[in-house]
């Protein structure tokens, strides 16, 4: 008889992330992240302060800036980083923002930029002009220890 030896698929794990530091709390039933193999799926970001939950200024370049922070303390939480992103999905309310919020989306990505898609839609929760997820690729061999590239968003000194 045939055994099949297709190893069996990786279990999906969810991870909430609330009480880590940066990670804004959880405004519904939703993991902040789902590890599966090697792969991580982020939940998208609001422009809003992890400590208060207010939204974060009321322009896109801010908006965006907070967004990507908090999408940093995700990922830092999960063990990951942001220059591991394979994929992003964007969400705007404001297509004539485009070029903004692509000025300062780039400047977070300087060793490359992933792949993405940028939506237009017609609202989003807290009255964000913005949200991003991301799919982020894991290095199981990587210590969260190890030196990084140094984070353009960070204080002087500091790495991400």
């Amino acid at each position: 008889m045939h055994q099949d030896r297709t190893p069996a698929p990786p279990e999906r794990e969810p991870l909430v992330l609330t009480g880590h530091p940066g990670v804004p709390t959880q405004v519904g039933p939703f993991a902040h992240a789902v590890r599966w193999g090697d792969t991580l799926w982020v939940t998208g970001q609001m422009p809003t302060d992890p400590r208060t939950g207010d939204v974060v200024g009321d322009d896109v370049v801010t908006q965006t800036r907070q967004v990507m922070r908090n999408l940093e303390a995700v990922l830092h939480a999960a063990g990951a980083r942001l220059a591991d992103t394979l994929m992003v999905r964007a969400y705007l309310t404001d297509f004539d923002e485009y070029a903004a919020f692509n000025a300062e989306y780039a400047t977070w990505f300087p060793a490359g930029l992933p792949a993405r898609t940028c939506v237009g839609v017609t609202g989003l929760a807290v009255g964000a002009r913005v949200e991003v997820d991301l799919v982020v690729g894991l290095r199981p061999h990587r210590s969260t220890t190890e030196p990084t590239e140094q984070d353009p968003h960070a204080p002087e000194g500091a790495a991400r």
